[in-house]
């Protein structure tokens, strides 16, 4: 009895989707940007999409999901402030190389002027970027990142229109940072990057610590100190900073970080330096598979309790030194993002399944082996089918064996080796009646999943799948009332090995396959990809010059009142290889030339050659992906 409450267990919808993505009772997928009641179903999403000329695949940006992790960081900082009676306040920024899409960043400067957010750049090229946004007058504009004069003049010429703090990541940019503001005849504020001994949790563990790759050591810290001291810059000094890792996993190393964050500040407020801000950077984690473990796809911790870990912590150090609460800040571009983007794709078909043994005939001409291996199919059963697998795996040896040493015909091997297939296929069944398969059952399972090709690019829409092994929900988003019978491997379009997914989220662990449903004939089955929205926008490349997705911003109002605000239309063909330094004018000139040649000596007539250049040109303002 499947109900669509098992369909949410299995996808993990109600452990990881935050009430942003629920299923209806009609077995639909539906999204709650604001965590609502009320929904819309992602199919009519489609209908509307079709309507638009928008085909998949499609990334949906919900910008009031946004707005909606604003204010639950904000408010879980708020709550912690209140209940510890802290005496300082909380800033968040954003770090521009989680997502740098304008509409991304506009939607975000726009809901975060209440809670006065920010900005945190690396590179002259954000920062040009960064101050074309209208931020509050209280927000701040962090510049990380390693520092050429250029950015130095950019960024001190900019601090008349912003809170800009400009923050030293290694002890080299000291003395430049003197000497451009003495050029400038610009004091500017100052913040001073530290590394700490205690390193993160998770993937990005290594990025931290004491050999990580920015800022400064204690001896460091105390030269710098000294350096901007007699050049009287100290006063400048008015940001701490430091970061542990992307995805912190444990709340136990955000704890150890905050206490040792906290006391450089408040060693550094006592040697009478009045710094206003600590910067705790990011970290902050997102529950890719809903487990609520420190796994790398997860965390063991909430945003309250990462709120209230931070401001107890915080306040505790500082009142043990007895120094002034500092302003906190943060960086969590990572929990801030991800959720507000979907990847949509349909399934174009699988990679065909091992021919049915059904229709072969053997008889007593074939090879023993052909004939050992018929024998195994025939009389294989659920009480002894183990001991009949290893019998056929042993004969699939000796097949391959008796071929090779030319013992064998193509179509014995290729009777041998259907024969062969399908036993396993009557093994997986058998096997599923027991509570604890083999392990040897387990990995064939895994072997004989049949792989889906589905209409999209994996190093396009989701690169950290294939370059950090990361994790991201993916689901069905119809027939969830249905209990799926299918398991999965995702392969995308791209003729690359690398591009298929081989590992899925789950409760308990990774498991090797997606459940999905028997895919009828002429039917549109989407998948969904969610949790995307950091990182992958920027990272994507064009492997095999498949761009970038077609795009819809979606909007929901009261009841069923929605719309589709925004559309942008992905990369066509004609872009793409542009981007690769092609020009397309001279592409279709020197297919021009070839087919003048060919006219000219007759190979072709000049019907037929304008009928191919003509097709050459269309393709150039076609749609990367799959029609």
């Amino acid at each position: 009895m499947w109900k669509t409450s098992d369909a949410e267990e299995l996808y993990l919808l109600d452990s990881w989707g935050e009430d942003y993505f629920q299923v209806n009772r009609k077995g639909y997928v539906t999204v709650h940007p604001k965590q609502e009641k009320h929904g819309i179903e992602l199919v009519d999403i489609i209908e509307s999409l079709k309507a638009k000329k928008l085909d998949f695949p499609v990334l949906l940006r919900f910008p009031q999901i946004l707005q909606s992790r604003l204010r639950s960081i904000n408010e879980a900082f708020a709550n912690a402030i209140n209940d510890n009676q802290f005496n300082g306040c909380y800033q968040g920024v954003f770090p521009f190389k989680v997502n740098q899409q304008k509409d991304v960043v506009t939607a975000l400067m726009d809901y975060g002027k209440p809670h006065k957010l920010g900005l945190e750049v690396g590179s002259k090229s954000e920062l040009l970027t960064a101050l074309s946004f209208t931020m509050s007058d209280d927000a701040l504009l962090v510049c990380n990142g390693f520092k050429d004069e250029s950015y130095l003049r950019l960024a001190m010429a900019s601090d008349e229109m912003v809170n800009i703090v400009i923050v030293i990541d290694e002890i080299g940019e000291v003395n430049r940072i003197i000497k451009m503001a003495k050029v400038m005849r610009i004091k500017p504020t100052l913040g001073l990057r530290i590394k700490l001994s205690i390193r993160g949790s998770g993937k990005w563990a290594a990025t931290a610590g004491e050999h990580a790759k920015f800022g400064l050591t204690t001896p460091e810290i105390i030269h710098t100190i000294d350096t901007l001291r007699e050049a009287g810059m100290l006063d400048s000094l008015k940001m701490l900073h430091f970061h542990v890792g992307s995805q912190i996993t444990d709340i136990k190393r955000v704890q150890d970080a905050i206490k040792e964050g906290a006391r450089v500040y408040s060693k550094l407020r006592r040697m009478k330096i009045k710094l206003q801000y600590l910067n705790i950077g990011g970290g902050l984690g997102v529950d890719y598979d809903g487990s609520r473990t420190p796994s790398d796809a997860s965390m063991n911790y909430t945003l309250q309790e990462y709120a209230n870990t931070v401001v107890y912590n915080v306040k505790d150090v500082c009142e043990r030194e007895d120094v002034q609460h500092p302003t906190i800040v943060s960086e969590s571009g990572r929990a801030l993002v991800s959720f507000h983007s979907l990847l949509l794709f349909d399934v174009l078909g699988k990679i065909p399944e091992h021919y049915s043994p059904k229709d072969i005939e053997v008889t007593g001409d074939d090879s023993h082996i052909v004939q050992e291996l018929y024998s195994c199919w025939m009389d294989i059963k659920s009480k002894n089918y183990l001991e009949y697998y290893h019998d056929a795996v042993h004969y699939k040896d000796e097949l391959g064996i008796l071929f090779n040493l030319g013992h064998l015909s193509l179509e014995q091997k290729a009777k041998g080796e259907t024969l062969f297939w399908d036993i396993c296929h009557k093994v997986i069944r058998f096997s599923r009646s027991e509570e604890e398969p083999p392990e040897e059952i387990e990995q064939l399972f895994k072997h004989i999943a049949r792989k889906y090709i589905c209409n999209f690019s994996l190093f396009q829409s989701a690169p950290d799948i294939w370059g950090i092994r990361q994790l991201f929900p993916i689901f069905p988003i119809q027939r969830l009332n249905e209990e799926p019978q299918c398991h999965a491997h995702i392969a995308d379009v791209t003729c690359d090995s690398m591009g298929i997914i081989s590992k899925y989220v789950d409760i308990k662990d990774v498991k090797d396959t997606l459940e999905i449903h028997n895919i009828k004939e002429d039917e549109e089955y989407v998948l969904a990809m969610a949790l995307i929205g950091a990182y992958q926008d920027t990272l994507g490349d064009v492997h095999n010059l498949f761009g970038a997705v077609n795009e819809a911003h979606i909007i929901i109002g009261k009841a069923d009142d929605w719309h589709i605000k925004r559309t942008i239309k992905g990369d066509d063909v004609r872009s793409v290889v542009s981007y690769m330094r092609y020009s397309p004018d001279s592409i279709i000139k020197s297919i021009e030339l070839k087919l003048e040649g060919l006219v000219k000596d007759r190979v072709l007539t000049k019907k037929s050659a304008n009928r191919i250049e003509d097709q050459f040109k269309s393709t150039l303002d076609e749609y990367t992906y799959l029609e």
